[in-house]
């Protein structure tokens, strides 16, 4: 797969010029990562966690044993990493999705409106391709400023709550399962909380034994 450099441009009428939108995504992780997938994907799944780095540190497979779970997260991944990686995710049928993505989209100053328009295509094609999977859509999660590690997140508490509002509409439109992982992630101020994470962002591993244990008392697991 050859590394590529997508420029959208998005018009912003209130400053009359249009940004340029830095929509990378196909660096030597993600070919590698790719390169596993491929061989993995003739492999039935009964669920299938697709996103970036906080589903794939997830050790989804030792926390539900006995299920056949495939992971499919990408370290760094965004809304076109996703959308570009989706036939793989398709040919294994699985029997249930979990998606989580947007947040280095995000990282990357992309404007809500692409974003969402990324992910609108991304469940377009998921439910037009697995008819009889159920597709879970989770929000994105909350980061903890204070904790942050990583300057260009810093301040972006708005913007996650902008796409996540985003995509409660498309889960609407699509009549689909809409978690709001906030709910379980988010402190009093909404925040990540702090005992969940080092970096701000990252989850612990201890978060993910709560995580799931929040999925299957709302009976999605």
């Amino acid at each position: 797969m050859k590394k590529r450099l997508l420029l959208a441009a998005c018009l912003l009428p209130a400053f009359g010029f249009a940004q340029k939108i830095d929509s990378s995504y196909n660096n030597w992780y993600y070919e590698g990562r790719m390169d596993l997938y491929n061989q993995l994907n003739n492999q039935p799944a009964d669920i299938l966690f697709l996103g970036n780095s906080i589903t794939e540190r997830g050790e989804w497979a030792e926390l539900l044993p006995g299920r056949k779970i495939a992971n499919r997260g990408i370290g760094g991944d965004n809304t076109f990493g996703v959308l570009a990686r989706l036939d793989g995710v398709i040919k294994q049928q699985p029997g249930r999705i979990f998606l989580l993505i947007g947040i280095n989209d995000i990282g990357r100053s992309a404007p809500t409106e692409v974003i969402l328009s990324n992910y609108r295509q991304i469940v377009a094609k998921l439910t037009a391709g697995l008819p009889r999977t159920k597709l879970i859509i989770q929000s994105v999660l909350p980061m903890n400023d204070g904790k942050l590690a990583y300057d260009y997140l810093k301040g972006k508490a708005a913007k996650v709550k902008a796409l996540n509002e985003g995509i409660v509409l498309i889960a609407k439109e699509f009549k689909l399962t809409y978690l709001n992982l906030h709910e379980l992630f988010a402190d009093e101020k909404g925040e990540l909380k702090a005992e969940y994470t080092k970096d701000g962002i990252h989850l612990e591993p201890a978060a993910y034994v709560d995580w799931v244990n929040w999925l299957k008392k709302r009976k999605q697991l």
